[in-house]
């Protein structure tokens, strides 16, 4: 148990100097949709976006690579998968932003809006995991 509290406890610091890196050299907000959208609406201008994406897929490898833990196994089929990943990114949308946007930065910087987005998604995350495990939802 100390392993994972101190694995979170790491997470939570790098994923914090992150958010502030960024936005002491940039001046953007952490937030990942938003980055991700930066990047593919126009890579050549924003190059810093996929550069920081790589960093956070390259990270999530070399922990797995340095640390001995697996690569987490998914088994739900791709389809679900891609159809879940499109139900976020319109709900970043429409919410002008994630979870990484509003809960750590915007939180951070008292941003009334962050806080009841976060509020509202993280209820409906218990919700959902209520439902899903006791309500029979499948």
């Amino acid at each position: 148990m100390p392993d994972a509290f101190l694995m979170a406890l790491a997470g939570g610091i790098c994923i914090g100097l992150a958010a502030i890196f960024l936005m002491v050299t940039l001046g953007r907000i952490g937030g990942i949709s938003g980055i991700v959208f930066s990047a593919a609406k126009n890579p050549v201008e924003n190059f810093w976006a996929i550069l920081f994406i790589a960093g956070l897929i390259l990270g999530a490898f070399l922990f797995h690579f340095t640390s001995g833990h697996p690569i987490p196994a998914f088994k739900v089929p791709m389809p679900l998968m891609l159809a879940g990943g499109f139900i976020v990114g319109v709900g970043t949308k429409l919410g002008s932003g994630c979870t990484s946007g509003h809960g750590i930065c915007g939180i951070s910087r008292l941003s009334v809006r962050s806080i009841i987005a976060t509020c509202t998604f993280m209820l409906l995350g218990f919700i959902t995991v209520y439902l899903r495990l006791h309500g029979g939802v499948a």
